[in-house]
């Protein structure tokens, strides 16, 4: 069986054999526990995301950088940098694996955890719904985090993990720098389909993602460094899957995914926090690209609802009267 930890474990050393290059510290912990710092007190940058990205999905996929363009109807368009990110077996990779959907509290400290930790310890209620467990003797999580874990975090991790702190490793990086902006929107496949299963399909029928999704710039105040990060998946997010399925299941579907269906959308997400007083408190179902595709092997057709918001984004990502 395919072992997404083990798999990140090895493209983790590659990041420790690089690390100076990458702009990444590495240390232990005194329970035993290694610690790769990506951008809390290291500078980390573009390489050491995506490494961060690829550790993510358990090794299940790739992810590149690239221009992305966004047209208008009248007048010049625009470019932005952006990630692609291509992945097989998309029920280990984004679901299993990448998805940022463990909240780690331990006293004053937390963080969302993502990566292949998750199908090692699966305490999430959506490991119900996948058939994919992982059972390595190491772990790898990426926790999105303003600060440094401790040993009794660390030790939290192995427990849940059911495994020695020495078998864990922690990859950490704030939204506010390079290497987490990117490690965020890299997950954009991982979203479209998180936005499938709360709607009620069966993800493991999803076989193939691809997707392309915008950086954000880098700013200094967290809060709003994962509000721009958000924008570019909502806003600026382009996913195609591939999948087995029924068309009638399909075309129930795809007019649902994109996240033009939630009324909170339209509006940067740097003002939803604003108004709603944190994270939590906005539509949920909003969390997902703003365009996706589908193709049906079982049929051969192809299927397409949303696309992206050009003026969000241009308030977002270029600057333009962010409120």
């Amino acid at each position: 069986m395919i072992s997404a930890n083990q798999q990140a474990a090895a493209i983790v050393e590659q990041m420790v054999a690089r690390a100076e290059q990458l702009g990444i510290s590495v240390t232990r912990l005194s329970c035993g526990a290694r610690v790769i710092d990506l951008g809390v007190k290291a500078s980390g940058g573009l390489l050491a995301g995506q490494y961060a990205a690829e550790v993510s999905l358990g090794g299940m996929g790739e992810v590149a950088f690239v221009p992305l363009y966004f047209g208008e109807d009248a007048g010049p368009g625009f470019w932005l940098p952006g990630v692609r990110v291509v992945v097989d077996q998309t029920e280990i990779g984004c679901m299993a694996s990448q998805y940022a959907g463990w909240g780690i509290r331990r006293g004053s400290f937390f963080a969302i955890g993502s990566g292949p930790a998750r199908a090692r310890a699966a305490v999430e209620p959506l490991f119900q719904q996948l058939n994919y467990r992982d059972g390595a003797d190491v772990a790898v999580i990426i926790l999105e985090a303003r600060e440094l874990p401790s040993d009794e975090v660390a030790e939290y991790i192995a427990r849940k993990c059911r495994l020695e702190p020495s078998g864990v490793t922690i990859l950490v990086a704030p939204a506010a720098c390079l290497a987490g902006a990117v490690q965020i929107v890299a997950r954009v496949v991982a979203t479209g389909m998180h936005k499938m299963l709360k709607l009620g399909f069966d993800v493991r029928q999803v076989l193939h993602g691809f997707g392309t999704c915008p950086l954000p710039p880098v700013v200094p105040d967290e809060d709003l460094a994962s509000a721009l990060a958000n924008d570019c998946v909502l806003y600026g997010g382009r996913v195609h899957y591939i999948m087995r399925a029924d068309d009638a299941e399909v075309e129930d579907l795809i007019g649902r995914i994109p996240s033009s269906n939630s009324p909170d959308y339209g509006t940067p997400c740097y003002q939803l926090f604003q108004r709603y007083g944190n994270f939590y408190n906005i539509d949920p179902l909003l969390f997902c690209p703003s365009q996706v595709t589908i193709n049906n092997l079982t049929s051969g057709r192809t299927f397409r609802a949303g696309r992206p918001h050009l003026q969000v984004l241009k308030t977002s990502l270029l600057g333009e009267d962010r409120g």
